[in-house]
């Protein structure tokens, strides 16, 4: 297993409720995830962004509430493609966000139970995931889910 030496690494936090996919999906047609269903990481035609697709619908973009849980078919792999590729030995982790506050770049990832986080962008494509349940919403007595921010701490003294 490769550790994830090149991402953030974050303890498992509150999460943001924006249900938006990530801006670089904002071309595409787009539709919410379900709970139950198995779908497929994809390089989306005519761009350049990798996301999550139904294999019945390879050229909409299923987008996820920060905080929904997945399981993946198979150990998880990523990389920069174009050099190498990494494996990660997780099958399950949570949809993230991280970075809100930067524009103009890719925010959505996978948090795994390490707290590595893995940019979606730049997962493989052709691996199966299932989406497993939604995140607690205010509705149901839970606290909102706020996004992570991966800032330097601020040294004072």
């Amino acid at each position: 297993m490769e550790a994830c030496a090149s991402e953030v690494r974050v303890d498992y936090l509150e999460r943001g409720s924006d249900p938006m996919c990530d801006y670089s999906m904002h071309a595409l047609a787009t539709r919410p995830a379900k709970v139950g269903e198995t779908l497929i990481s994809t390089t989306f035609p005519g761009t350049a962004t990798r996301g999550f697709a139904s294999e019945r619908e390879p050229n909409v973009a299923v987008c996820m509430l920060p905080g929904t849980e997945l399981a993946f078919a198979e150990e998880v792999k990523y990389g920069n493609r174009w050099f190498w590729t990494k494996t990660i030995a997780y099958r399950v982790g949570k949809f993230n966000t991280i970075d809100p506050h930067v524009g103009e770049r890719h925010h959505d990832a996978i948090e795994f139970p390490d707290g590595c986080h893995v940019l979606v962008t730049r997962l493989c494509p052709g691996q199966y995931v299932t989406v497993l349940q939604f995140p607690v919403s205010q509705k149901g007595g839970g606290r909102a889910p706020k996004p992570i921010e991966t800032q330097a701490p601020t040294v004072t003294g």
